[in-house]
């Protein structure tokens, strides 16, 4: 499989998930929506279980948004969303925003969210108050997401990185100190 396939699939289980409930989403309406058989789904990622077990793990993302030096921290994660973007047509972390709501699925989502993301950046800072603190910077990174999402045309979404990066990046890495 290509990763353009990959991605469409991927991309597409990720809106189902987010948006219906666990028991609405079938393997065939996300084939139908990245434009793949239901078949290739099942060949490269099992079953509807496996596949939302995939898209509701948040840690390559935390992996990647982790990858410098805490001096470094809030510029690196800014370029890493920005650029990600750019490559990869979808957003690191944004899927979370859309699995408010009732249902045991959604709930494992945010918990999963949470758990890798969240406590990943709370582990990596110090001094006090690291829990709201590390909250308060996944609000600035999600922010940024929402706003490139929202406008996909826009200024934030078009400008080039490092300005991107050189305005917004501040903000974030004064939670981090």
């Amino acid at each position: 499989m290509t990763d353009a396939g990959r991605t469409a699939i991927l991309r597409a289980a990720r809106r189902a998930f987010a948006l219906q409930p666990y028991a609405a989403v079938t393997l065939r309406g996300i084939a139908s929506d990245a434009g793949v058989s239901a078949s290739l789904i099942v060949k490269h990622f099992g079953g509807k279980e496996s596949l939302f077990d995939r898209v509701a793990d948040f840690s390559d993302a935390a992996e990647l948004l982790l990858k410098a030096p805490n001096s470094e921290l809030g510029r690196h994660v800014v370029l890493t969303l920005v650029n990600w973007r750019r490559e990869h047509g979808s957003d690191l972390l944004l899927r979370v925003v859309f699995a408010i709501g009732p249902g045991d699925e959604r709930k494992l989502l945010r918990e999963r969210f949470h758990d890798q993301v969240v406590r990943s950046f709370a582990a990596r800072l110090t001094g006090d108050d690291t829990a709201v603190r590390a909250e308060l910077v996944i609000a600035h990174i999600l922010g940024l997401g929402a706003a490139m999402t929202v406008d996909k045309t826009g200024p934030v979404a078009t400008a080039d990185p490092p300005l991107i990066a050189d305005l917004y990046a501040p903000g974030i890495q004064s939670l981090i100190h």
